[in-house]
């Protein structure tokens, strides 16, 4: 995004676009530009970009998404030359670069980073920064800027980023000097980490990355020495943990499990991205309580796991007395927070919500209890015999109301067994998940990038392990999929990596099926194609009668879309047909979307619309 004015006289290359002396010769700052090594043109110094990267790599970076542009070229020139060098990898879309990023953070644990370039580069990421701040995914997007010593005068794609980034991330700010770029980057990632986690925006005059930094500073950097001017920068590896919460807060919530006799736990996004898993299992167990997965909280106890109750979700909440949600906000997702019967308002059941931060902690419902600190420390402390004096050998849900969850959730599952066995035609999107569920390994990563179709996927695949799901989350932005998918086959490198695309999302992101085939990453591809916006046109025509702007190309040939980039694929029309394509797909070694036709007069049967 380097260009594309159009406009006579900013075109590569020209003064206005960035400006040659800035990039080659004397700064703004009165400094010297880099050679060809990477080091100042007189081989006796540093620029910016060497020190951002050095930070970034100090907190464990090593990958950095980007799309080219001038305005950021001392990043990539420090990526190249940095020891042991960062991998570039550029994609087709702004966007797909910070989902990428952000879907590293959700996959690893570590912290993401996203460079862009300025104006344009930044305002084309603005969705996905979203993103990854209401899934508290810790990003750091680094921007390119008009220089300083123009500012003001019209200069190509000059803009006050921050102004617009400040609202969606942690923290935006500018950095105006060399010397203070490697502060500033590590400053950046130690925000994006620090609970409850975010995406953190710093954008660098074209001043300060071009400039000459003094010898050795990146080195301190990667040493956790004293940087430039005397600023200490730590090389603080990822995931400081949350600080305890209140230990009296705790033996509150162990007082009111105790107490109750149908209780359910709610484990959600940040129980993964706070390591907190095996203690969340453990608790589980200890407790022996029915457990609903929301979000990246799948897979924490494993498909067939006797206290994993999720498909029997309504019945749970509905007729809980107590309802601990662990890790996830009470949001339209969770009802905001109004669990119970709603026929029967007198028996509303107590909720408790327990965060990482206090910031988390919902305020638009009542709650009987609340937690905010680490939240391994929260289930150990849970699990704690300590916590629970007198407990008796068996408890009081285990004879009637586990059984009952377990009951409907064996219930639930035999119900959907003839349509995710379903002969129909035109093909039921079920189907798909009835076959996708017999191919998939325990370690698969499975994203979800789309309306309805989505929504299957989220109710019928429940991963073996923890950290293998991937989906929009809360702001449910489209177009999230190819940038998760690239980050997936880059973090988990032997697992299968399947992304599930509707035909609407299909069309925000599949250009970086290039992206895909350029970097060598093989990923299974399915589109439940269906050639419409499921999720707008039935709604529609149930608030209406009618529907307007809700079709799309029926059969659109994405899978020739993928072929055309270099990668395969091939289109499915008929139920028996989709269980060989999948394994051809996952045999082929290269990007290959398995586009299957589907019914459009089926339409998920929702809850709720998020309103």
């Amino acid at each position: 995004m380097t260009d594309g004015s159009g406009d006579e006289g900013t075109g590569p290359g020209d003064s206005q676009q960035v400006n040659s002396q800035q990039m080659t010769g004397q700064q703004g700052s009165g400094q010297q530009a880099t050679g060809q090594d990477g080091t100042g043109q007189d081989g006796t110094g540093q620029h910016g970009g060497t020190l951002a990267v050095a930070a970034a790599q100090a907190h464990g970076v090593s990958t950095m998404f980007t799309l080219s542009g001038g305005h950021v070229f001392p990043l990539y020139d420090a990526a190249v030359h940095a020891d042991p060098p960062m991998r570039l990898l550029d994609v087709r879309h702004e966007q797909t670069a910070v989902f990428a990023a952000e879907a590293t953070a959700r996959l690893t644990r570590l912290p993401g980073l996203a460079v862009l370039t300025a104006g344009p580069g930044v305002t084309n990421g603005v969705s996905a920064v979203t993103t990854a701040r209401f899934n508290g995914s810790p990003v750091v997007i680094l921007g390119g800027r008009a220089p300083d010593a123009r500012w003001g005068s019209g200069s190509l794609q000059e803009f006050d980023h921050p102004e617009l980034l400040r609202p969606i991330t942690k923290r935006a700010w500018t950095e105006h000097e060399t010397a203070k770029v490697g502060a500033g980057v590590d400053e950046a990632f130690r925000l994006a980490v620090a609970p409850h986690r975010g995406p953190v925006f710093v954008d660098m005059s074209l001043e300060a990355l071009f400039g000459q930094a003094p010898a050795g500073a990146a080195e301190a950097l990667l040493a956790g020495k004293a940087g430039p001017g005397g600023t200490m920068v730590r090389a603080a590896r990822p995931g400081p943990s949350a600080a305890p919460g209140d230990p009296e807060a705790v033996t509150a919530i162990a007082r009111l499990i105790a107490a109750a006799r149908r209780p359910v736990l709610v484990l959600g996004s940040d129980v993964w991205m706070g390591s907190a898993e095996e203690a969340a299992r453990a608790a589980a167990e200890e407790l022996r309580l029915p457990v609903i997965a929301n979000g990246q909280g799948r897979g924490i106890l494993p498909r067939g796991h006797e206290l994993l109750v999720t498909r029997a979700r309504s019945a749970a909440f509905r007729r809980a007395d107590l309802v601990v949600v662990v890790g996830t906000p009470l949001d339209f997702r969770l009802g905001y927070g109004a669990f119970g019967d709603q026929n029967d308002p007198q028996r509303k059941p107590s909720v408790v919500h327990v965060a990482d931060a206090p910031g988390q902690l919902a305020t638009h419902c009542d709650l009987a209890a609340s937690y905010s600190g680490d939240l391994g420390a929260f289930f150990r402390a849970l699990a704690d015999p300590g916590a629970r004096p007198g407990r008796p050998a068996r408890l009081a849900w285990e004879d009637d109301w586990l059984p009952r969850l377990q009951d409907a959730a064996r219930g639930a599952a035999a119900a959907d067994g003839a349509l995710l066995a379903s002969e129909s035609d035109p093909i039921h999107p079920m189907r798909i998940y009835g076959e996708l569920a017999g191919v998939l390994d325990d370690d698969a990563v499975v994203i979800g990038d789309g309306g309805d179709f989505v929504s299957y996927a989220g109710k019928y695949i429940e991963p073996g392990r923890p950290g293998g799901w991937l989906d929009p989350g809360p702001y449910g932005c489209l177009g999230t999929g190819l940038g998760y998918a690239i980050a997936a086959r880059i973090s988990r490198p032997s697992a299968q990596v399947v992304l599930l695309l509707g035909d609407g999302a299909a069309g925000f992101s599949l250009m970086d099926a290039d992206t895909l085939v350029r970097h060598g990453l093989p990923v299974v591809m399915v589109c439940g194609n269906n050639g419409i916006w499921g999720l707008e046109k039935h709604p529609m025509q149930a608030i209406y009668g009618y529907d307007v702007v809700a079709d799309l190309q029926p059969r659109c040939r994405y899978d020739e879309v993928v072929s055309a980039l270099g990668g395969a694929g091939e289109l499915v029309t008929r139920p028996d047909g989709i269980g060989p394509a999948l394994r051809r797909a996952f045999d082929s070694g290269v990007p290959y979307l398995v586009n299957v036709i589907t019914d459009p007069a089926v339409a998920y049967p929702r809850s709720t619309t998020g309103v």
